[in-house]
């Protein structure tokens, strides 16, 4: 059988809606157990659900006011979306610095439709406290941005949005790990830090033509380190055994709870919750990569049971689409849920992967003519042997 060769744009398009749509379908069941998720729709959730209170979402807490729910994106997509314009502003690779010159100004200084609450407003408003953080910590603490996100909370903020990362380096998972980990550091510290440079660097070994989802997991293991490369590796092993995420969900949750600081109540978070360690992990990024090898790289599936799996769902369910999107290109991801996203979140989800592409394309350009200029001078150098 040929494997189809997707194209860049194929590839950009479907990570980055592939990501909307899990991010969108994961919102309204964030926070909760599979059981009480179960148990709120009649069964599994399928597709778009309403929010979880219904139309009490603007007074129930601990959702409001935000409209979780009803096809409506959430902070990981309104963050993967301003991290492509300062790709668009830049027009090549990024650091830390770009972080604190482009990303701030642009969080606390243009209005933006946020769906969530269905009117224009700064995406600091929008974004959670650890996001915030960049703009306290760059903008008004004027802090070094390679050490910013250092004392910040370790959780996923940094990774959920590191897709356009891997993608702009798409085919070369050391080159996208290298790059999100000095973005990432104006964010994150620790194995926060850490997971969003593994993200990113399997997104980019998504891109690479006949992919796999093993093959991603065995790229995104290569350059893992510490609790985040143990908890990878522990939950991926649990996952291959399983064909289908209905069978997986307790598995999984039980192959990353050692790695995981949060503890087994979401929103009781535990005392040492959060904290800078060598040993831990987010759960997310190893859940999304158990969700793939479980769902054998369907898109559905593997959504599906990043979705149903609960508690951060929304950034598993992101990451997971993203993978998949990168690997199969648009057509991985259902049309229907990718059109109702669309509506719902009044965004089109299309320009923003347009954009990237064209500024990929760019940047790989300014690579080469870098790395010919930097072979012409180590021959100089060098001379021949």
């Amino acid at each position: 059988m040929t494997v189809p060769n997707h194209s860049l744009e194929d590839r950009t398009t479907g990570a980055l809606i592939g990501a909307a749509v899990g991010d969108a379908l994961g919102g309204p069941v964030e926070g909760w157990t599979p059981e009480a998720i179960s148990e709120r729709h009649g069964g599994r959730v399928q597709g778009i659900v309403e929010p979880f209170y219904k139309d009490a979402w603007r007074t129930a807490r601990p959702i409001a006011p935000y409209h979780k729910g009803d096809g409506h994106v959430t902070d990981d997509t309104l963050m993967t979306h301003a991290l492509i314009r300062v790709y668009e502003t830049v027009r090549d690779h990024l650091d830390a610095y770009a972080v604190a010159d482009h990303l701030v100004p642009d969080l606390m200084g243009t209005p933006r439709w946020i769906p969530e609450l269905e009117a224009e407003a700064l995406p600091l408003q929008r974004i959670f406290l650890a996001e915030k953080w960049i703009v306290a910590r760059l903008h008004y603490g004027h802090i070094d941005p390679r050490e910013a996100g250092v004392g910040n909370i370790v959780n996923c903020g940094a990774a959920m949005y590191m897709a356009p990362v891997g993608l702009v380096n798409a085919g070369s998972p050391a080159n996208a790990y290298a790059e999100a980990l000095d973005i990432a550091g104006a964010h994150q510290s620790s194995y926060g830090r850490e997971a969003a440079a593994v993200f990113a660097a399997a997104v980019a070994a998504a891109c690479k033509p006949g992919a796999t989802p093993g093959s991603v997991v065995a790229d995104a293991l290569a350059l893992a380190k510490d609790g985040t490369r143990d908890a990878i590796e522990a939950v991926c092993e649990v996952a291959a055994r399983h064909e289908g995420f209905e069978s997986a969900l307790k598995p999984l949750r039980e192959a990353v709870a050692p790695f995981d600081t949060v503890g087994p109540e979401y929103r009781k978070p535990s005392l040492g919750a959060r904290r800078p360690s060598r040993l831990h992990s987010i759960e997310e990024l190893p859940v999304a990569l158990g969700m793939l090898l479980a769902g054998r790289g369907d898109f559905r599936e593997s959504v599906l049971g990043s979705v149903n799996y609960g508690r951060d769902c929304d950034s598993i369910a992101t990451m997971s689409g993203a993978i998949i999107g990168a690997l199969h290109g648009e057509d991985a991801v259902p049309t229907e849920w990718a059109a109702d996203v669309a509506t719902a979140s009044r965004l089109d989800l299309h320009a923003p992967a347009t954009a990237l592409a064209t500024v990929t394309r760019e940047v790989f350009a300014r690579d080469l003519e870098r790395r010919r200029e930097h072979e012409e001078f180590f021959g100089a150098i060098a001379g021949a042997r």
